[in-house]
């Protein structure tokens, strides 16, 4: 039997073998429709149940059916889903168990080859091979470690944006996504958490009125507005009653503490935190985002988990309905996140997400140790639970409570079945299966190596950083004084450290509308950029760099004691920027466009705000959506065919079984008429008789042989049916391919009456 055809037909997850009831592994595979995941999961299990390598190896199986993941990975055990090699290589496999193969007194390139086998066996014991493991390691895979460079930084500039109108523009996901957001803040500065009090109320009032106003803040602007809010009431009373001054300090205090922290900056370096960067690479294909946070403190992963189901809500909102799993977001050990009796900050947006995930095709799988992490009455929309090995009978108990009501099995018979579970047996109970299952967990394509290391992790991220150099270039040389006269506006960066030494870049503040009347599309958009004219004979807007702060926020105020570096003579010359103004319009005008796409063959264009990205995986959808439609018109086309063969085969079946019981019967015939011949009468008619009945049971014999052959040419029949169906099939899987259905770049062009340079203006970064 080829088990490969079986388990890697579309849409099913290879989970493992089924087991008997004495756990002892059968031929059956364990094999679940990826979709069901849409209603998500929850895997319980103690420390050595095999709870890990289930978890990973559900986020193979979606990886290999091109399901992009998220993981948030509080411990380090996820991290081994980067560790595959299809070559099996002992070199390879030296780097990983290296530390283990020392604490072993063995050398390790030897431990190396033993481990190597003893994987590649494992594999193919499990009708798994070298292709396999291949495809999912050429998934892309990416540790990310917000508040540290060791994987992939983060960067949570993001934090405090203006979310989507799809949130802003719905009453009850917008007050949540307030609340979750404050309530994250508070707990990054170690505030006490509670709606009723004044900065919880302060803070949602403040950050509520910016984005009604449009505006994106971040934790700099933030203190800001603390201490000089937009407001002078809240509900009915003056703020200073509601709020004093000297309240108002002290929480922008915390918050400047966050800032001035040195490690601090790490968060504010690497890639954005965009979902759809997150779940997909740059060719559209599923990717595997895992955020290690072992290495913060509880308020930072709590703030930083927060951040990320908030954004994961927003991705969500933006999404089409979808009745096929699309993503999933994987959570390992949700202690903590998600308690029964608390309400943390990451508590409200995880509830949004099992609530409403499912109608856009978002899974959410949740894994912990033990079962009182979690709140059970807000899992009640969980329609997958795989329990492992328990730890104690309060355990088993709390988890049959949880399970209650779910299916025909009783309390007493679920209590049984899971205090005698094996290591990597897992209790599969599920509202998608007629009856709950026994299996044992297949052998994964990542090595299980255990927690990885910070050093480890960036050792495996090295060849996906980028530079990590600062924005701007620094002069180097040039004397610095404490006055320049120039007539044009001024402003300065903002240095909690009180460092008071200066250099100069151009900075332009300006707004374009991309307008196209015949398509419908108008769209403004502010820009906020700098160049550094250390090098530079005139202005360069070519080589603009985006500010990472609205320009408005930098004081025009100079600093007490501040030492500027000189300023180049072509700046000097240009009275209120008029030059920089004029050459800085032609750029723009010259330079910018909107950019948009469309597939010609579906006849989709982008959306305004839609990236390429986005619009592939759009498109995407739309082929996944008509493929499945045509998969299912294709099956019914041909189910009556089957279905009538199936009806022939039966009744083949039962005219075998009629013609061998005849046959049977004419034999005992014969028998009884023989012995009756030769030990009864002996006449002549009674012999002939004899014969006659041989003669029959000859002929029964070719009844039997010619209806098995007709058993048989049906069962070809059928088989070959089948595999003309899977086929047409696969000739859709090319059909409805991406790269058949071309995008093609479009673009439109401001017109020059549609730019606005709103200001140009002379701004002094720190100079460190």
């Amino acid at each position: 039997m080829n088990y490969k055809d079986i388990y890697e037909k579309a849409g099913l997850f290879y989970l493992g073998k089924d087991v008997d009831e004495n756990q002892n592994l059968t031929d059956e595979l364990t094999l679940y429709k990826n979709k069901n995941f849409t209603t998500h999961a929850a895997i319980i299990g103690m420390t050595g149940s095999g709870k890990t390598g289930l978890g990973i190896g559900l986020i193979e199986e979606a990886a290999i059916d091109n399901i992009p993941s998220i993981v948030i990975d509080p411990k380090g055990d996820m991290g081994d889903l980067l560790l595959t090699d299809p070559k099996f290589s002992p070199e390879t496999f030296k780097d990983w168990v290296e530390d283990e193969a020392i604490a072993k007194n063995v050398e390790p390139l030897e431990y190396a080859k033993k481990i190597a086998k003893t994987w590649k066996e494992g594999i193919y014991s499990w009708h798994q091979d070298e292709k396999r493991v291949e495809k999912f390691h050429n998934v892309k895979k990416v540790i990310y470690t917000p508040g540290s460079n060791s994987g992939i930084s983060i960067n949570i500039l993001s934090a405090l944006a203006k979310p989507s109108s799809e949130i802003m523009d719905d009453i009850d996901n917008f007050v949540s996504y307030i609340n979750s957001t404050v309530s994250s803040l508070l707990s990054l500065i170690g505030e006490k958490i509670d709606s009723n009090s004044k900065e919880f109320v302060f803070l949602s009032q403040l950050i509520t009125r910016s984005w009604q106003n449009g505006e994106d803040l971040n934790i700099e602007s933030l203190v800001g507005k603390i201490l000089n809010p937009p407001f002078n009431k809240i509900g009915v009373l003056p703020l200073d009653n509601f709020i004093d001054e000297d309240d108002r300090f002290a929480l922008a205090n915390k918050f400047n503490a966050i800032l001035a922290s040195p490690s601090f900056m790490t968060w504010l370096q690497g890639e954005s935190l965009d979902i759809d960067k997150l779940f997909y690479d740059e060719n559209g294909n599923a990717k595997i985002s895992i955020f290690y946070i072992a290495h913060l403190n509880d308020n930072q992963r709590m703030f930083f988990v927060t951040l990320l189901l908030n954004k994961l809500i927003e991705w969500m909102r933006r999404q089409s309905g979808a009745n096929r799993l699309k993503a999933l977001l994987y959570m390992d050990e949700i202690y903590g996140y998600f308690p029964p009796s608390k309400n943390p900050p990451s508590k409200e947006p995880m509830m949004i997400l099992l609530k409403q995930a499912r109608a856009f095709g978002l899974g959410v799988i949740l894994s912990t140790q033990n079962p009182v992490d979690l709140d059970y009455k807000g899992l009640s929309n969980i329609g997958t639970w795989f329990i492992g090995r328990l730890q104690t009978k309060q355990d088993i108990e709390k988890v049959i409570d949880g399970l209650s009501g779910k299916g025909e099995m009783s309390k007493s018979q679920i209590k049984d079945i899971l205090s005698t579970l094996k290591k990597r047996v897992f209790f599969l109970k599920s509202a998608h299966l007629d009856e709950a299952v026994l299996f044992q967990t297949r052998w994964v394509m990542s090595y299980l190596k255990g927690p990885l290391k910070k050093d480890e992790i960036s050792k495996l991220m090295k060849s996906n950083k980028k530079s990590n150099s600062t924005n701007y270039k620094k002069l180097n040389n040039g004397e610095y004084v404490s006055n320049i006269i120039f007539d044009g506006l001024q402003r300065f960066e903002i240095d909690p450290s009180k460092q008071n030494k200066f250099y100069p870049t151009v900075a332009a503040s300006f707004e374009v509308i991309y307008s196209d009347s015949k398509k419908g599309i108008e769209k403004k958009e502010n820009y906020e950029i700098f160049i550094d004219p250390s090098e530079m004979n005139d202005y360069l807007w070519e080589e603009y760099e985006v500010l990472d702060s609205n320009l408005s926020n930098f004081p025009t105020k100079k600093p007490n004691n501040a030492k500027l570096k000189p300023l180049a003579d072509f700046i000097l010359e240009d009275k209120d920027f008029k030059k920089a103004k004029k050459e800085l319009k032609d750029y723009v005008y010259n330079n910018f466009k909107l950019e948009m796409y469309k597939c010609p063959k579906l006849r989709l264009q982008s959306n305004i705000n839609e990236s390429l990205d986005e619009f592939k995986i759009r498109v995407e959808d739309i082929l996944k959506d008509k493929l499945e439609e045509e998969i299912e018109k294709l099956k019914e086309r041909y189910k009556n065919r089957i279905d009538r063969i199936n009806a022939q085969i039966l009744r083949a079946n039962q005219q075998v079984e009629k013609e061998k019981a005849d046959q049977t019967s004419s034999i005992i015939d014969v028998g009884i008429s023989l012995i009756s011949a030769l030990f009864g009468r002996k006449s002549v008619s009674k012999v002939g008789r004899t014969v006659s009945k041989s003669t029959r049971v000859l002929k029964e014999r070719g009844d039997v042989s010619r209806a098995e052959e007709r058993l048989e040419l049906l069962k070809q029949k059928l088989q070959d049916i089948e595999l003309e169906l899977e086929d047409k099939i696969n000739d859709l899987y090319d059909k409805y391919s991406l790269e058949n259905y071309p995008i093609i770049e479009s673009f439109i062009k401001p017109k020059k009456s549609n730019i606005d340079i709103k200001e140009v203006s002379l701004l002094w970064r720190l100079d460190y």
